[in-house]
């Protein structure tokens, strides 16, 4: 994958596929130690060992479409490509946490890419389920709840055009502060 926010998507709908309820993608920059720690936890069905121990094997997939299932891999490898780590957990019944940590200084090291689009995919694709994404770097903040947004919009879902159209353009102005 090109982009950081492509491996997210994949991750994140892999989530989706589990019945989560609630998916969070969490971002912390260290600009100090030059990485990039990300981490996408769920609530939803889980994992048992076998699956677990099998899941980062890019001939492993749950899918009856095709043979192979490359995010989890891919997601792994793309961190220890650049000297970082990779972590998953999960509990049947409980759900999974997927982190990986990248050195945004190696040679490797791919961008973060469009993530307000893959949040509108996110969203507009699963409108029922509440996603939190938060990318911190220091004192530094992008936040999006949709669990606040459900609260303000009332009865108007999220899957809704005008609202997905206004959730890039404020996840896209939350990046231009947060990177000036």
């Amino acid at each position: 994958m090109k982009q950081l926010s492509e491996n997210i998507l994949d991750i994140a709908e892999n989530s989706v596929k589990a019945r989560a309820s609630l998916i969070e993608i969490i971002l912390e920059e260290n600009p100090l130690l030059n990485t990039l720690s990300i981490e996408i936890r769920d609530n939803g069905c889980g994992m048992d060992n076998e699956t677990l121990e099998r899941v980062t094997n890019p001939f492993y997939t749950t899918r009856t479409t095709r043979k192979v299932g490359l995010g989890i891999p891919f997601f792994k490898m793309g961190a220890e490509m650049t000297g970082g780590t990779f972590h998953i957990e999960s509990k049947v019944g409980q759900g999974t946490v997927i982190g990986t940590m990248y050195h945004t200084d190696h040679v490797d090291f791919i961008p973060l890419g469009d993530i307000a689009s893959t949040l509108m995919t996110l969203i507009g694709g699963a409108p029922e389920i509440d996603f939190v994404y938060k990318h911190t770097r220091g004192e530094k903040e992008v936040l999006l709840d949709t669990r606040q947004l459900r609260e303000t919009l009332g009865d108007i879902s999220l899957d809704t055009p005008e609202v997905l159209i206004w959730i890039r353009d404020y996840i896209n102005e939350m990046y231009d502060a947060f990177n000036n």
